[in-house]
C-alpha cells in the first residue's frame, strides 16, 4: 500500500505538526518535508504490515487484530479481544491462515499474548518503548478495521500522541473502528510502541496500552497467567453470564474464591470465600482464563454444576448463572 500524505493536504500536515509542539518526531514545513515524511511512512508500513494480523475465535465470536513480535509466532493483542477464548485463528493480509493458542492476559492493562501453534517462521516487528513518548510524537496505526477483508491489506492511519498516563496508556488521534482493537501502533522507526485498546466515541481520540505494559508482564503473560479486570470497556457486555465471584490462581491447581458477591449466583448456591473451584460441568478448571472460557459457553439463566474443595471436603453445587449488568463489580 502506498500511503499518500499529499491527499491530506500540505496545510493540514503543517497544522498537525505545529499543534504537536516541540516534542514531535518530525516537522513539515515544505513539499520536500511532506514527501520525506511520506517516504518514511511507506517504508515503515512495508516493513510491519506483513506482521499485522486479524484474529478471531469461531467458538465464541471473539475477534480483533494483533501483531507478531517473534519469528516463532508470538502475537500481542488486547485483553478484551481474547476474553473467553482459548484458541484463535490468525489471518494474514494475503489470506493465509494459522492456528494459535491464547496464552496470558492482564485485563486491567487490556494486554494479552497468543502463540501460533503451526510450524513456520513468521514475519515479525521490533519492540520499542512507550514510557518516553510525549504529546505530539507522530505515530502510525495499523489494524484490520472492520475485520479481515481479502480485497485490501490492513489500513494505515497516521496521527500523533494526544496524551500519556501514569498507568502506561496513551491516547492518539489515529482514527480507529471496530476490528482495530488489538492492532499495533508504531513510531516512525517502525518500532511497536502500543496496542489499540478502547475506541473513543468520536473514533479520533483512541486509547492504546503501551508496549511497556507488555514488557513488564512478559513472563507472566507468556506463562499463561490471567489476572485483572476490564473496566469501562464497551465490549464488556452487560449480558455476559457470571458466577458473581472474584478468583485467584492457586499453586496446587484449581482457582480459589477470593470474594463472593452478596446476593449473586455463587452466594445463593452456597459457595464461600476460600473454596477451591475444581471443575464446572466436569470440565477441569486450571486458571481464571479457563473458567471464563467455560462460563462463556453458557447464557445468563443457565445452570451449571460446580465442584469445589472446602478444606478436606469435596462439594458439588448447582449454580444458576447471573447477568453481569445486574451486579456491581
Amino acid at each position: 500500500m502506498n500511503f499518500s500524505l499529499a491527499r491530506l493536504g500540505l496545510a493540514t500536515l503543517i497544522t498537525l505538526t505545529f499543534m504537536a509542539g516541540l516534542h514531535a518526531e518530525s516537522s513539515v514545513r515544505s513539499i520536500h518535508d511532506l514527501k520525506k515524511l511520506q517516504t518514511t511512512i511507506n517504508k515503515v508500513v512495508k516493513k510491519v504490515q506483513p506482521a499485522t494480523v486479524s484474529i478471531f475465535s469461531a467458538k465464541n465470536g471473539a475477534s480483533g487484530s494483533g501483531v507478531i513480535v517473534s519469528s516463532d509466532g508470538l502475537i500481542l493483542t488486547a485483553g478484551h479481544v481474547v476474553r473467553g477464548a482459548e484458541e484463535m485463528t490468525v489471518i494474514f493480509s494475503d489470506g493465509k491462515q494459522a492456528h494459535a493458542k491464547v496464552l496470558g492476559a492482564n485485563y486491567t492493562r487490556d494486554s494479552a499474548m497468543i502463540q501460533i501453534t503451526d510450524q513456520g517462521s513468521w514475519p515479525y516487528v521490533s519492540l520499542g518503548h512507550s514510557k518516553g513518548l510525549q504529546t505530539g510524537d507522530l505515530v502510525i496505526a495499523l489494524g484490520h478495521a472492520g475485520g479481515y477483508d481479502p480485497v485490501r491489506s490492513a489500513p494505515v492511519r497516521f496521527g500523533r500522541v494526544i496524551s500519556t498516563s501514569s498507568n502506561g496508556f496513551l491516547n492518539t488521534n489515529c482514527t480507529l473502528i471496530g476490528g482495530d482493537s488489538g492492532g499495533p501502533l508504531f513510531d516512525l522507526n517502525g518500532r511497536l510502541i502500543a496496542i489499540h485498546s478502547s475506541i473513543g466515541y468520536s473514533l479520533k481520540i483512541n486509547n492504546h496500552t503501551g508496549i511497556d505494559n507488555f514488557i513488564n508482564d512478559w513472563h507472566k503473560l507468556k506463562n499463561e497467567d490471567t489476572w485483572g479486570q476490564l473496566g469501562g470497556n464497551s465490549l464488556d457486555d452487560p449480558d455476559n453470564p457470571v458466577l458473581g465471584i472474584y478468583t485467584v490462581p492457586t499453586r496446587s491447581g484449581g482457582i480459589a474464591v477470593e470474594l463472593v458477591i452478596k446476593g449473586g449466583p455463587a452466594f445463593k448456591a452456597g459457595l464461600r470465600r476460600g473454596d477451591i473451584i475444581r471443575s464446572i460441568n466436569d470440565q477441569y478448571i486450571r486458571n481464571p482464563r479457563r473458567l471464563n472460557a467455560i462460563i462463556f459457553q453458557f447464557n445468563a439463566g443457565d445452570t451449571v454444576k460446580i465442584r469445589v474443595t472446602r478444606g478436606k471436603e469435596t462439594i458439588t453445587r448447582l449454580v444458576t448463572l447471573g447477568r453481569r449488568g445486574d451486579f456491581k463489580w
